[in-house]
């Protein structure tokens, strides 16, 4: 018995400023017919129409989620956002409850005024479509040739560019598949022809989440580079699916992405790198590569992870 009010009607900046009046206009008068108990303000920008509507007279107890993937300063100090911030921070300062998917995201909330503790609670996966994924090898030996996969947002926070940049350093036989679209694609292609490695990188395009799994099986390791994450489902699915994973610990990853060096005192579950490093993610793949059987801890001690505290249904 949940009924969603779609409105709104595209990406564009023109739409998503009239979103803030439209949204208001439609809430104010739903509530005269439906009488809420809570709004949800999805995100910190959905705010804006729940500050108007306070302002109008409206004033029903709302949530905020915060699941935010850009980092604080491109979300809150960008030129057109600066002016309305107060805005923001009297959103978040009269929120009920604030609930984060990440312990990086939760820190938000104080930094804009929310008295409160933020509540963590991360995003789940779908456990039992990734946990009996198939393997492409035994993690126990060495691939004859290596596949390297992704699936993200072709968009500059999710640092593809840095994967290709690392094949230059890798061997011949190492290729990158890539899932999914954005707005960065032409630019990475053409990156991938400068380097002369167009060749070892598969532009996959838009894959159906059911189809991931079997998409993830044909590959041998996961890797995203995030420069930015509020937390990375893609990640945990790969864990779940038995990959090995590289990625930064940007923003909310480190919740749940642990390197032997870096976090010696935590089970280990996967390779971290710093952001715009293309030969760390090099060494990582040849690491990984050069010890099968630390791979095969690695990879179980992940998994496990994800079965433990990201399955769907305990979230829920």
């Amino acid at each position: 018995n949940v009924f969603v009010h779609r409105v709104g009607n595209g990406a564009s900046y023109v739409s998503k400023i009239l979103f803030v009046l439209r949204a208001a206009q439609s809430a104010a008068r739903l509530h005269k017919e439906r009488h809420f108990d809570v709004f949800w303000a999805m995100m910190s920008y959905m705010l804006f129409p729940i500050v108007l509507l306070r302002w109008l007279g409206t004033r029903v107890p709302y949530v905020l989620t915060l699941q935010e993937g850009d980092p604080f300063s491109h979300t809150f100090n960008r030129w057109f956002i600066l002016p309305f911030r107060p805005l923001l921070s009297i959103g978040f300062k009269n929120a009920s409850a604030v609930q984060a998917i990440s312990s990086y995201l939760a820190t938000w909330a104080r930094r804009m005024g929310y008295q409160g503790e933020a509540l963590i609670i991360p995003n789940g996966v779908n456990i039992a479509r990734f946990a009996n994924v198939q393997p492409k090898n035994d993690r126990h030996s060495v691939p004859v040739t290596t596949t390297l996969v992704t699936a993200s947002r072709l968009v500059h926070k999710n640092a593809i560019d840095d994967v290709i940049r690392a094949l230059k350093l890798l061997p011949d036989g190492t290729h990158f598949r890539i899932y999914g679209g954005g707005p960065d694609e032409k630019k990475l292609k053409r990156l991938a022809h400068e380097l002369g490695v167009e060749r070892s990188v598969e532009f996959m395009g838009y894959i159906d989440h059911s189809k991931l799994p079997n998409a993830f099986g044909e590959c041998d390791i996961f890797i995203r580079p995030s420069r930015s994450e509020g937390m990375g489902n893609s990640f945990i699915e790969a864990m779940a699916a038995g990959l090995p994973v590289i990625a930064t610990q940007e923003g909310g990853i480190a919740d749940f992405l642990f390197d032997a060096k870096r976090n010696p005192d935590k089970g280990t579950t996967g390779w971290a790198v710093d952001k715009n490093s293309p030969e760390q993610i090099a060494n990582a793949v040849k690491d990984i590569l050069a010890h099968p059987e630390q791979v095969a801890r690695v990879t179980a001690t992940a998994k496990k992870m994800a079965i433990e505290k990201y399955d769907w249904n305990l979230i829920a």
